[in-house]
């Protein structure tokens, strides 16, 4: 893949997410993805992103920054929403908060294989405090 059709595909995967299509998740998401080191396959990072959902119903993907290195992307996301209860531990339990999260992916084939991600924890505590 070339880099605007990487940054087409990785646009298009969270264009899915953020419609919760997760029967599309196969195009953008490969059957043996890894997540932070660890095999957790399709199902396991469907399941993963189902809670995330559940967790925070207005949760919303926003891309700020992109970088496009075939067969790399490095994104900063940010989240703006409302989590139900806890989040990472955190008991924000229904107040808005705002966050990033800086993740690296690598794809293989047209699809996400590998994916690392860090969320600014930091930044949730200081908005609890």
């Amino acid at each position: 893949m070339d880099k605007q059709a990487l940054r087409d595909a990785y646009q298009g995967y969270i264009d899915c997410l953020n419609r919760q299509d997760w029967p599309a998740l196969g195009q953008f998401v490969g059957e043996q993805v890894h997540y932070n080191g660890k095999l957790i396959g399709l199902d396991g990072y469907r399941h993963m992103l189902e809670g995330d959902f559940q967790a925070i119903p207005d949760l919303r993907f926003v891309i700020t920054q992109l970088i496009a290195d075939p067969p790399h992307i490095a994104a900063r996301l940010s989240f703006d929403c409302t989590p139900v209860g806890g989040l990472f531990g955190l008991p924000v339990d229904g107040r808005r908060v705002q966050f990033g999260e800086n993740v690296f992916y690598e794809f293989s084939e047209g699809r996400i294989c590998a994916v690392w991600s860090v969320i600014d924890k930091a930044a949730i505590e200081q908005q609890l405090a």
